[in-house]
This record gives C-alpha cells, sequence and structure tokens, in this order.
C-alpha cells in the first residue's frame, strides 16, 4: 500500500476536474487528479468510424450565446466550433403504422459542436497538465477526516493505495458517493439526502450514431432531426450528427438517443443493430439501412450510473442543491460536477460553473479585503428587495400570459411569458443596483470586473430558475392552460429551450450589474 500526502486531491477526471485541474496548476499549487476509469473525460466520450470520423457518444453541444463558460474555454484553448445543422424538414412519428409528418422548425436552437468531438475538449485540457499529476484506474472506496487531512482510499485493481490530502474535491456524481463511498465519521445526513435526491445527468441514457458515406437526408431537404414519439420507438430523438459543416469532408453520420428503458435495452441487445436500422429506414429511406453503427449504453457504466438512477429514472432533473455547493469536514471537503451546478447544471456549461466556484474556493488564502460599511449596508438593502420579488415576478409573469392568450397566441406561451417576466425583473433589479450609494472605488480585482459584483449579485442567483418553476405550477393548474398541452405538459426538450434562454438573460444581467458597479468605481 502506497501512501501519499498532497495538499489537494480531485477525485473524478471528468470536464470539472480536469478545468479546476488546469486552474490548480496555472496557479502552482500542488494536486494530484484521480480518475476511476482507464481514460480521463468522464461523461466526454469520444469514438472513430473506420473511415476515421470522430464521434460524440456522450455530450455534443453547446450554446455559445447562453454557455459563456463554454464559449470563453472553447475560445482559449483554440478548438474549431460548427453550427448544429438544423435546417430542412424536421419528421415527427406518432403512429408506427403511418408516415412521419413533416414539420418546419428549428430543434438546437443555436447549439454548436466542435470539430473532432469533444474528446478535443478533453485531450486539451489534459494536455496541458503534468502527466505525472493524473491518475487513472484509481477507484474512491473510502474518506476518513483525520484531524488537519483527510485520508482517501483506493481501489486500484488488486492493489490499494492511501493518499493524505488537505483539501479534496470529489467531482464525480452525488448518487455515486453514498452507494461507493465509506465516509467516516459519516456525513451528515441532509447532505446525502441531497446526494441521493439528485439525478446522474445521462446515467439512464443511451446513444446510437449511424455513419454513411454521404448525407443522404440532406440532399433529400431534411435536417436529420426527428422525433418518435410512439410506444415502439427505438430512437426517440434523432439528429444530423455530420462531423462538420460539410459532410464530404467531415464524414456524415445520423445520431440518436435511445427511448428504450436500461431493462428493455438489455432484453434486446442482441436485436438493437437491426431495430435502429430499421427505425432510421423507416424516417429517412432504404439508404439509412447501409451504416456502421456505434452504440453506447451509460446505464451500463458503473461511474455513471446509480442504482437510484436505475431505480428512479428522471425526466426532467433539477440540480444545483444547495447542500452540495457546501463544504464538509471543517472546509476540507468540497463537491463538484455539473449536477452541482447552480447555473448550467446537466451541461457541460455546469460542469464548468461548479469548477468556477470550486476555484474561488480553493484560492490561495490572501489578505482580505474587507467590505465597507456602507456597501455591506447596500448589499443587505438589495437582498431584501430581491425577496420580496417572488410574487410580482410570477404577476407579471400571468399578465404576460393572459396577454397572449387574449391575442390569441398559442405557441410558445410559457418561453415567451417567463422570459418577459425575467426581463423585466432584471431591469428593475439594475435599476434598484443604480440607485444605490454604493463606494465601489479601488473595487476592480481584474480589469472590467468589480470586486463587488459577486457578493451584490448573490441574491439573484437560482431567481429564473425559481420563477420557472413557479410558472410551470402554475400552468399545471390553469384550466386556461389545459387546453395546450405543450404549455401544460411541457416536454424535456421544451422547458431546456426557455432554461437555456434565460442562462442568456442572465449573463447579460451579470454583465449590466458588473458595468454599473465600474461606473460607480469610475
Amino acid at each position: 500500500m502506497n501512501e501519499i500526502d498532497i495538499d489537494i486531491a480531485v477525485v473524478g477526471a471528468g470536464l470539472c476536474g480536469l478545468a479546476l485541474a488546469r486552474t490548480l496548476h496555472a496557479r502552482g499549487q500542488p494536486f494530484l487528479l484521480f480518475e476511476a476509469r482507464a481514460r480521463v473525460g468522464g461523461r466526454i466520450l469520444g469514438d472513430r468510424s473506420t473511415s476515421g470520423m470522430a464521434l460524440d457518444l456522450g455530450p455534443t453541444w453547446f450554446w455559445p450565446e447562453a454557455e459563456p463558460h463554454m464559449a470563453a474555454l472553447v475560445a482559449e484553448l483554440g478548438l474549431e466550433a460548427f453550427p448544429q445543422h438544423d435546417s430542412g424538414a424536421v419528421l415527427r412519428m406518432r403512429d408506427p403504422n403511418k408516415d412521419a409528418e413533416v414539420l418546419d422548425q428549428t430543434v438546437h436552437g443555436g447549439a454548436q459542436r466542435l470539430s473532432g468531438g469533444m474528446a478535443e475538449l478533453v485531450q486539451a485540457l489534459s494536455a496541458s497538465l503534468p502527466a505525472d499529476a493524473i491518475r487513472l484506474a484509481h477507484e474512491l472506496v473510502a474518506v476518513t477526516d483525520v484531524g488537519a487531512h483527510l485520508e482517501l482510499n483506493f481501489r486500484c485493481g488488486a492493489a490499494e493505495s492511501t493518499i493524505r490530502a488537505r483539501r479534496v474535491v470529489l467531482a464525480v456524481p452525488p448518487r455515486l458517493l453514498p452507494e461507493r463511498v465509506r465516509f467516516t465519521p459519516a456525513l451528515d445526513p441532509q447532505l446525502v439526502d441531497a446526494m441521493r435526491a439528485t439525478p446522474t445527468w445521462m446515467a439512464t441514457q443511451a446513444k446510437a450514431l449511424m455513419t454513411y458515406p454521404q448525407a443522404f437526408w440532406r440532399e433529400a431537404g431534411q435536417s436529420g432531426n426527428a422525433f418518435v414519439r410512439h410506444e415502439q420507438a427505438v430512437l426517440g430523438e434523432i439528429f444530423d450528427a455530420c462531423g462538420g459543416s460539410d459532410p464530404s469532408l467531415s464524414g456524415a453520420a445520423l445520431g440518436g438517443f435511445v427511448a428504450m428503458s436500461p431493462e428493455q435495452r438489455t432484453q434486446f441487445e442482441m436485436g438493437m443493430p437491426m431495430l435502429v436500422r430499421s427505425q432510421l429506414v423507416q424516417l429517412f429511406g432504404e439508404a439509412a439501412e447501409q451504416g456502421e453503427l456505434h452504440v453506447h449504453d451509460w446505464a451500463d457504466e458503473p461511474y455513471t450510473c446509480a442504482a437510484l438512477d436505475r431505480a428512479e429514472p428522471a425526466s426532467d432533473p433539477e440540480y444545483g442543491h444547495p447542500a452540495l455547493t457546501r463544504s464538509g469536514y471543517g472546509g476540507r471537503l468540497h463537491f463538484g460536477g455539473t449536477e452541482t451546478a447552480q447555473h448550467g447544471g446537466g451541461h457541460m456549461e455546469g460542469a464548468l460553473d461548479a469548477a468556477l466556484r470550486l476555484q474561488h474556493a480553493l484560492a490561495p488564502v490572501s489578505a482580505p479585503q474587507p467590505v465597507s460599511a456602507l456597501n455591506a449596508h447596500c448589499i443587505e438593502r438589495f437582498a431584501e428587495w430581491v425577496d420580496g420579488q417572488g410574487e410580482p415576478a410570477l404577476a407579471a409573469y400571468q399578465r404576460t400570459l393572459h396577454e397572449r392568450l387574449s391575442g390569441q397566441a398559442s405557441a410558445q406561451l410559457t418561453h415567451h411569458s417567463v422570459l418577459a417576466s425575467l426581463a423585466e425583473t432584471y431591469d428593475a433589479a439594475l435599476r434598484q443596483l443604480a440607485g444605490l450609494p454604493f463606494d465601489a472605488s479601488g473595487s476592480a480585482s481584474q480589469p472590467g470586473w468589480s470586486e463587488l459584483t459577486a457578493p451584490v449579485l448573490q441574491p439573484m442567483h437560482g431567481f429564473g430558475i425559481d420563477l420557472l418553476d413557479s410558472a410551470l405550477r402554475f400552468n399545471r393548474g390553469s384550466c386556461a392552460i389545459s387546453n395546450f398541452p405543450a404549455e401544460h405538459t411541457p416536454e424535456t426538450e421544451y422547458i431546456e429551450l426557455i432554461k437555456r434562454d434565460m442562462y442568456a438573460a442572465w449573463r447579460t444581467f451579470v454583465l449590466a450589474g458588473n458595468a454599473i458597479l465600474l461606473q460607480k468605481a469610475a
């Protein structure tokens, strides 16, 4: 058994862990990065077709307008992005015995992908780290608080190793921790409850990709997007998975999310290739049959899917539980991963949001800059104002919704009404900030950014998500909205679209608030 002492141990080499390790290395802070798998990347998983085409078997998209952390990281690493192909007809099949309906709509709303696949992001991040700082095939089995250090026990095949670290980050899906790791002393019961109540993103999903010599669906005027909504569906959502803007250069492919449950996938494992091909042929014609199939089932990944994920699959999970953003064991134990993010949870943006929070928590200690009595008073007054905005925001949502219904609108009622209410609240919040007598002199902690921005805007964190939750509850109890099934019982894709636009609005609000504080400093 090997024993090593280290300042910071990061467990989990997914996007959150890699991004955090990159910052630690840049700062010169000693660390080790541990991963249970034999590879880095976590749920970002790439593959190659026999022709060499890059394939994403994990997350595929990011939205630059709504996900500033991802957009900035991609630009910083010099990676090439291209827009998701969406032009052309969209197909929807509700009856397996009838032809698909043809729709004219945009599905992915400004999404972009990376040339070479998301594995390029993982490769760029891992290449920035010292090779001897990454320990693969290290499965964490126990964490013990021994006073000044935390003791970590890893299983490494048939061997074991022990690490003593002054601070530890567990950047792994929260649900896995109570199932796979022994904590001594036991963690706070409320924290354990929060872990168990947080579904793992992608845990019960499977993804299929079929590569082809050419993008025949584009030639037929189709986007490659299709939705299959019947009980016999094999792939529930299908999309154009070509490796670049020009399939003749980058390779052609269709991708899809498997609609069958993990149990059904196990039962029909041998026949899965035939079932996938059959459904693609039904949608796109005979040319769809002759392709090279790649399938990855995340429910079979022991370091992704917890037993609770299989037992309680979640269609619309909620992330960012406050307990998961707090430290344990006297500030020495921290939790990361996209499920802990306050913004962008379940997306790669959420993993980076969590990494940013952890970067601040692990920053080298410097002389604290006390908040003046005047600024503390202003922050308190702003927080009190925010506390009273929940009901007015919901009322604004209801008013806008009523106006749209009265105007005979029928599409995206919730979407437009939530964003209108949020914009109204954000505008009012900016007026409040402008009217408060902050002393922002000397408060620019870095070029273009005020050190007051984070504490001042903290009360607004999560406001949009709370508003959306309230709006959805109102919709479920509204007789008028019951006439619009897409609003009364919205599908996950619709809710995700609303959230993406909310993230964009939040980013604009934060930048505007920061500008006000910088102006006060000037």
